[in-house]
């Protein structure tokens, strides 16, 4: 019986490393602290664009619950204006580069684990709209969130949500 098995296999396949080159180089990974500015950031934004709709507000009104006369047309006008011109702009700076206005002052960005770009959909449902289902459930919405945001303590500093839709956050 001749022995072949020391001689190599002219049908097995090469082994060499194979590299996937659609992907971009790999990002460093965004600070805990870079993270928690940008949301703040946000946050602060949000909130002056919301801040008109107490321009001429009744406050007594406000305080007894009246909330159809607590508000005037003329606040409640430029508080809607103004929070769909801060809609549109983000969802146009998380389209192009995956920041949001905090994000794009602290220099960091949202991108898939392969660190190739996150699309606009991913980000707004998985990063947002599932994520935010659980919030809405009394009692256990606390909760979740609070597991959401303690995940960032793992090695890649993937919230919950970052791990459901597949994303990272990197310097941009």
């Amino acid at each position: 019986m001749n022995s072949t098995s020391s001689q190599a296999n002219p049908y097995a396949p090469p082994r060499a490393e194979v590299r996937d080159t659609a992907t971009q180089e790999e990002g460093e990974l965004a600070g805990r602290g870079e993270r928690f500015g940008a949301a703040i950031l946000d946050s602060i934004i949000a909130g002056l664009f919301v801040a008109p709709l107490f321009i001429g507000a009744n406050f007594q009104a406000l305080a007894a619950k009246d909330y159809a006369n607590a508000f005037s047309p003329v606040g409640l006008g430029i508080a809607a204006l103004g929070s769909l011109a801060l809609l549109v702009f983000t969802a146009y700076l998380v389209h192009k580069n995956g920041q949001t206005i905090g994000k794009k002052i602290v220099g960091i960005k949202v991108v898939r684990t392969d660190f190739s770009r996150a699309s606009l959909s991913r980000i707004f449902w998985l990063r947002n709209v599932v994520n935010a289902i659980p919030g809405v459930i009394p009692f256990i919405g606390n909760f979740y969130s609070l597991v959401d945001h303690l995940f960032i303590f793992g090695e890649r500093r993937q919230c919950l949500h970052d791990k459901i839709a597949s994303t990272l956050v990197v310097k941009a």
